[in-house]
């Protein structure tokens, strides 16, 4: 199932198939490893639901939700 990085559950993990965004925010994204056939993995959402800290190739990366949007992947089962 396809969807937004900001979607996704506390635990759940999925694979990076798109990121899309103008270009600086593109190439941030791309810098900090969020790049097509990642692994990456929701730890938690701050109380408030903004930021959002993953998982990705061994380190947490914390993401504004807005950055979340123009990245969007495959949920793994």
């Amino acid at each position: 199932m396809q969807k937004k990085l900001s979607e996704l559950k506390t635990g759940e993990k999925a694979i990076i198939i798109q990121v899309q965004g103008s270009g600086a925010l593109r190439r941030r994204l791309l810098d900090m490893g969020l790049v097509r056939g990642t692994e990456i993995e929701m730890v938690r959402k701050s109380p408030l639901g903004d930021p959002l800290e993953f998982l990705v190739k061994g380190y947490n990366l914390s993401l504004r939700k807005m950055e979340c949007e123009n990245v969007y992947v495959e949920v793994k089962q």
